[in-house]
């Protein structure tokens, strides 16, 4: 779902050395995401259930945020552009990553009509961003230059981990270059400074391409991650194809997972979902996930950690399994702002897959309904 931010734009003009006016703008945009109430089985080791305010506080589909964006025309086509995001918890007020102000966006960039969109600092990983198209029916349907995002707080938002960089899905000390192209194709590669005295430890690099054409959106990428010494590899394709007001999405992961001396972690992912959009205020969304792990060594709490992560615990061992998730929900718009919306999911474990938030039961099932408004 396209999000669209009602911005306070502060225009100016100054006259530049060369001469030539440019235009200057800093916007002021936010949203904001409550799920309340919100069910939770098997949230903890005796097996009781849960009802509060979001998953751990968290909200079910944004993280609620605020943020400043910017821009400077310079003339030929070229605009200085930067933007600083912060996300923080509607429930209790507190920040989502405390001592983290910007934990969402904080780069500078260039952007050319001609040359493209170039970044530097922290933000998202362009494996994330081109993945979004076809990764859950949430997002937008067609590639941009935009960063895009996958839903937040449930149990099928962790295959986004498999499009993440050393230090998580968006980049520390990141480089990004985006194009797309008159004819379609899009284009993006970025890179992530490890810095560090040894050239390449905790660095990556990641190179996507796809294409917009008409009904459907189609695209790929490579992520290269060296993690605490050790090299993670991930490759994904995937798309969407829109039949009037269905939209289908489809994509598969392949991840490759260095483990020490244990050897290597092998996963095998896919993704199905739907979004229904009739005309009137109603919108409603259906999807299926499986994640696939083979000679994977669990974390220290004993669950199979996330890809990318690198937290894997040298003794403990190989294990092979798989996780399933079913999810859905329906969205009610009040307004091109503000919409209301009724969701749940329902997780299955098989064989060695574990997940600490079930606490040793093979099955979960979360529901919830919640508001969501931008400013």
């Amino acid at each position: 779902m396209k999000t669209r931010y009602l911005a306070l734009a502060v225009a100016a003009t100054a006259f530049g050395a060369s001469g030539a006016y440019a235009q200057s703008s800093v916007q002021l945009y936010g949203l904001m995401d409550l799920s309340v109430p919100t069910y939770q089985s098997h949230a903890d080791a005796n097996g009781n259930h849960v009802i509060g305010m979001g998953i751990g506080g968290e909200p079910w589909f944004s993280g609620s945020r605020w943020g400043m964006r910017g821009a400077e025309d310079i003339g030929a086509g070229t605009k200085i552009i930067f933007r600083l995001e912060s996300e923080f918890v509607v429930a209790n007020g507190q920040m989502e990553d405390p001592g983290q102000l910007f934990d969402r966006d904080a780069w500078v960039g260039v952007e050319n009509e001609t040359f493209g969109k170039f970044t530097a600092g922290f933000q998202n990983t362009i494996a994330r961003d081109a993945a979004a198209i076809y990764g859950d029916p949430y997002g937008n349907a067609r590639l941009t230059t935009e960063e895009g995002g996958w839903t937040n707080a449930n149990n099928f938002k962790q295959m986004i981990f498999y499009a993440a960089s050393a230090t998580g899905t968006r980049y520390e000390n990141g480089l990004a270059w985006k194009k797309l192209f008159d004819n379609g194709i899009f284009a993006s590669a970025g890179y992530a400074f490890g810095n560090q005295t040894s050239f390449g430890t905790n660095a990556n690099y990641q190179v996507a391409l796809g294409y917009n054409g008409g009904p459907f959106s189609a695209s790929g990428f490579y992520s290269h991650v060296n993690r605490e010494g050790n090299t993670n590899q991930s490759f994904s394709v995937g798309g969407n194809y829109t039949f009037g007001i269905l939209r289908a999405n489809a994509g598969y992961f392949r991840y490759l997972g260095n483990q020490g001396a244990l050897g290597q972690r092998q996963d095998n992912a896919w993704t199905v979902s739907l979004k229904l959009s009739p005309k009137g205020p109603l919108d409603y969304q259906l999807g299926y996930q499986q994640m696939r792990v083979k000679n994977a060594a669990y974390n220290a709490d004993g669950n199979i950690p996330n890809a990318n992560i690198g937290a894997f615990d040298p003794t403990s061992g190989l294990h092979n399994g798989w996780k399933e998730t079913l999810y859905w929900s329906a969205f009610y718009h009040l307004s091109k702002r503000t919409e209301v919306y009724l969701a749940g999911d329902y997780m299955r474990l098989h064989g060695g897959y574990t997940v600490g938030t079930t606490f040793g039961a093979t099955n979960q099932l979360e529901l919830t309904t919640g508001v969501r408004t931008r400013f």
